[in-house]
């Protein structure tokens, strides 16, 4: 029987790398996709630095018209209102799944110093929270070190990708060196990862929507 998997989206440029991702783990599966986007989700947390009240309140709305929609899965592909996600999910009858979550079990399955990465700090502290939170739950001590990429998201927003790139790069290069594994607090550095050297790769370096789409491959 057919089940349906509803993803909900703060940014429109995410729709088709998840499209790719579904198209590569679960092509073998017989699951529909749909998709709710509302970048204004993070846009008002950016603006006012962090989840408000009002966003986590729509974030549970949207998770609940997904539901309505006939999802059998949902998962809600940001980070940064990750805490909205987790409140959903008691209000909901389905599954409902934040996308860093696979990712921060894999870490804390995977090393005992883990670094985390970020070039919002409205995304670094939740991701931050989350592993710390699921160690806890694997009853694992953890050495958790957290990296802001100062000036990177303005750069990629102002039309300097390559300068962005280039602090991302520094940052992995130098939690490379203190760390078991490292964890992208967004999707958006993952190509960075692609960039470095091999010699630069030292220890893996996860990404959430891929991590995430296994994770839905292996559960469904």
């Amino acid at each position: 029987m057919s089940k349906t998997l509803g993803l909900i989206h703060t940014s429109a440029t995410l729709v088709p790398i998840f499209d790719d991702l579904v198209k590569k783990y679960l092509a073998d599966k017989d699951i529909k996709v749909f998709n709710i986007v509302d970048d204004s989700l993070i846009k008002n947390t950016i603006q006012r630095n962090k989840l408000t009240p009002d966003t986590a309140r729509r974030v549970v709305d949207y998770v609940g018209s997904a539901e309505e929609a006939g999802a059998d899965y949902i998962m809600v592909t940001c980070s940064s209102i990750g805490p909205a996600v987790e409140a959903s999910e008691l209000l909901t009858s389905i599954p409902v799944l934040r996308v860093d979550r696979p990712m921060a079990d894999k870490a804390v399955a995977e090393g005992k110093k883990i670094g985390v990465v970020a070039t919002l700090s409205t995304t670094l502290e939740p991701t931050s929270d989350l592993v710390r939170r699921r160690a806890q739950a694997a009853g694992k001590e953890i050495e958790l070190t957290s990296k802001l990429c100062e000036g990177a998201f303005e750069a990629l927003m102002g039309g300097k990708p390559e300068e962005h790139d280039r602090k991302v790069a520094e940052a992995l290069k130098e939690l490379s060196e203190k760390v078991d594994v490292i964890l992208l607090a967004q999707a958006s550095m993952a190509r960075v990862v692609d960039q470095l050297d091999e010699a630069d790769k030292k220890v893996p370096i996860l990404a959430s929507p891929p991590v995430a789409m296994k994770y839905l491959a292996d559960n469904l």
